[in-house]
C-alpha cells in the first residue's frame, strides 16, 4: 500500500506556512502549527524528518559561522547589551519558573530544569529578525547591524552550551581540527573555482556536513565543527555568496525541526497555561534592551527599532530544550511547551516591530532624552553641504569621485559601515558614518542649502523609505536614485524622484566607451 505520509506532511506544512505569512507572521509559526495538526490527524514521521531537522541545525550553525565579524561583536553596545540582558533575563525567568513550580507541584520542574528553561528563553529569534528586516529593506541599517550582532553573540553562547552538554570527552585527535587553519587557502581556492550556482551550494554542504562528521569522530559535537569551519571562512567575498546560496536550503531543512516539535503532541493543559505566561513575558524584553542599549551609547532610534525586533523568544531555545530533554534535565514535553511560548511571542512581536517607526516618531522628543553625552560627542560636522551621496559603495564612490573635483568639500558621503567610512577618510573623501533612514540624522543637516541628494543604497525598498523620509522632513530639492529594474524606475518617478537605471544606462555608457575607443 502506498505511503502518503510524506506528501501529506509537506502539503500541510506548505498550507500552514502560507496561512501564517498571509497573516503577516513568520512562516515558522505555521510550521509549528502544522506539526500539531499532523499529530492530531495521526500522521507520524519517519527517520527522514529527523535527518532533515539535524541537517538544518548543522547548516544553521555553519551559516552563523559564515556571518561572524569579530570586530562588530567586540563593540560594547553589542556584547555588553547581550550579556547583561541574558543574565538579568535568566534571573527573572528562573524566579518566575521556581514560583510556578511551587504553586503547581504537578509541573515536576527541578531547579536544574527551571534553569535550563529560563536559559532557553533568554535568546531572540534569528529567523524572525532576519526575515522582518529583510522584508522592510533595513538589513544594512544601524539598528539591523546592532540586532544581528546581538543575535550572533547569543548564538555563540547557545553553541557553547550545546558543546558543553554533548556528554562527550574529546579525544586527542580533536586537536586535528586546527588543521582547518592551514587548509583555508585551499578551501578558498575551491570556492573561487566553483562559480555561483549549484557547485557552490554543493561545496557548502560538503564543508558543513564534513566538518560535523569529523567533529563527531574526534569526540566533539558535530554542530561545533560546522560553526568552526564557517567562522574560519568568514569575511571573504565568496563566502557571502555561499551564505546566500545556503539560506533557502537551511530554512527548508529547519522546517523539519519545527514540524518534529509539533509532532510530539500537545503538552498537558497546565503546561499550556505556563506556555501562555512565558509567551507574554516576551513583551518585557524590549524595555530591558532599550535601557541597556542607550546606556551603552546607542542612539535612541536604533535602540527602539532593534529592541522591538528582538522582542521574541528563539527557535534556538527549542534546540537547547531538545538537548536538555535528551540528557534528562527536563521532560520532553517542555519542547512542545516552549514551542507554544515561541509562537505567542511571535504573535506579539510582529505588530510591535511593525509599529516601531511610528512609535519613535510620536515619542521622539522624550526618547532623545536618553542619549548619552559620549554619543553626542561622536557626531561629525555636516555643514556647508551642496550634494549628499547616501551609500558609499562602488556606485556612490564613483559619483563622489566625479563630483568632488568640481564641488570639493560641498560633497558629503554618508555610509553606515564604520570600516568603509574609515577607508574613505583615509582616501581624503568627506564621508561620515550615519544612518540615512534615521530622522535624527536629517535634523543635523541644513536641508535648505542642499541642492541634490543621491540615493545609492543597497536595495530599492531602502531607497524608497529614505526618499519618503527626506520629503517628510521638508526637503524640496532634487532626489536621484539608482535602480536595477524598470518597474522600480516608474515607482520612483511617480514620487518625483529621478531614476538612474544602473544596467540600462551603464550599457549606454559602455557602448559610448566602445565607440570612442574605436575612433581613436
Amino acid at each position: 500500500m502506498a505511503d502518503f505520509s510524506q506528501p501529506l506532511i509537506i502539503l500541510i506544512a506548505l498550507l500552514c506556512g502560507l496561512a501564517s505569512r498571509t497573516l503577516g507572521l513568520p512562516a515558522l509559526i505555521g510550521y509549528l502549527t502544522a506539526g500539531f495538526v499532523l499529530h492530531e490527524i495521526g500522521v507520524t514521521a519517519g527517520s527522514w524528518l529527523e535527518q532533515l531537522a539535524n541537517l538544518g541545525i548543522t547548516l544553521l550553525l555553519f551559516s552563523i559561522g559564515l556571518k561572524l565579524d569579530v570586530r562588530a561583536l567586540l563593540k560594547l553596545n553589542v556584547w555588553g547589551t547581550t550579556l547583561v540582558h541574558m543574565v538579568v533575563s535568566q534571573g527573572f525567568l528562573l524566579l518566575l519558573l521556581i514560583g510556578l513550580a511551587q504553586a503547581f507541584p504537578a509541573l515536576n520542574l527541578s531547579m536544574t530544569g527551571a534553569a535550563v528553561v529560563a536559559f532557553a528563553l533568554t535568546f531572540s529569534s534569528t529567523v524572525f529578525v532576519i526575515q522582518t528586516l529583510q522584508e522592510r529593506g533595513e538589513l544594512q541599517s544601524n539598528h539591523a547591524i546592532l540586532a544581528i550582532g546581538i543575535l550572533v553573540v547569543q548564538d555563540l553562547i547557545a553553541v557553547s552550551f550545546l558543546a558543553v552538554t554533548a556528554g562527550k570527552v574529546p579525544s586527542i585527535y580533536a586537536l586535528g581540527l586546527l588543521l582547518i587553519i592551514p587548509a583555508r587557502p585551499l578551501i578558498l581556492k575551491l570556492l573561487s573555482v566553483s562559480g555561483y550556482g549549484e557547485l557552490l551550494t554543493l561545496l557548502g554542504l560538503a564543508l558543513a556536513i564534513g566538518a560535523a562528521e569529523i567533529s563527531e569522530v574526534v569526540g566533539l559535537k558535530g554542530d561545533l565543527g560546522a560553526l568552526l569551519i564557517g567562522a574560519m571562512l568568514a569575511g571573504e567575498q565568496k563566502t557571502k555568496a555561499l551564505a546566500a546560496n545556503l539560506i533557502q536550503l537551511k530554512d527548508l531543512f529547519l522546517v523539519g525541526f519545527f514540524l518534529s516539535i509539533g509532532l510530539g503532541g500537545w503538552p498537558p493543559a497546565l503546561l499550556i497555561g505556563v506556555a501562555v505566561v512565558l509567551g507574554l513575558v516576551s513583551v518585557a524584553k524590549p524595555l530591558l534592551y532599550f535601557f541597556l542599549m542607550t546606556r551603552l551609547h546607542t542612539t535612541p532610534r536604533s535602540a527602539v527599532l532593534a529592541s522591538t525586533v528582538l522582542s521574541n523568544h528563539s527557535e534556538f531555545g527549542l534546540i537547547v530544550i531538545a538537548v536538555a530533554a535528551g540528557l534528562g534535565w527536563v521532560a520532553p514535553v517542555w519542547s512542545s511547551t516552549l514551542s507554544i511560548a515561541l509562537a505567542i511571542s511571535f504573535l506579539l512581536a510582529a505588530p510591535m516591530s511593525k509599529a516601531s517607526h511610528g512609535f519613535y516618531r510620536k515619542y521622539r522628543n522624550q526618547l532623545l532624552s536618553h542619549r548619552s553625552m559620549q554619543l553626542m560627542d561622536t557626531y561629525e560636522p555636516t555643514d556647508h553641504v551642496n550634494t549628499l551621496i547616501l551609500g558609499m559603495g562602488r556606485v556612490g564612490t564613483g559619483a563622489y569621485e566625479a563630483l568632488a573635483p568640481r564641488l570639493g568639500e560641498a560633497v558629503l558621503g554618508v555610509e553606515t559601515s564604520l570600516e568603509k567610512v574609515t577607508h574613505h577618510q583615509l582616501e581624503q573623501r568627506r564621508v561620515i558614518c550615519a544612518d540615512a533612514s534615521d530622522p535624527d540624522f536629517w535634523v543635523r543637516i541644513n536641508l535648505k542649502e542642499v541642492e541634490v541628494i543621491m540615493l545609492a543604497l543597497t536595495n530599492h525598498p531602502e531607497n524608497i523609505m529614505v526618499a519618503e523620509l527626506i520629503r517628510s522632513m521638508g526637503y524640496a530639492g532634487d532626489i536621484a536614485s539608482v535602480v536595477r529594474h524598470e518597474e522600480h524606475s516608474e515607482q520612483l518617478r511617480s514620487l518625483g524622484i529621478s531614476a538612474f537605471n544602473l544596467y540600462a544606462q551603464a550599457g549606454a555608457g559602455f557602448a559610448a566607451h566602445a565607440s570612442d575607443s574605436g575612433d581613436q
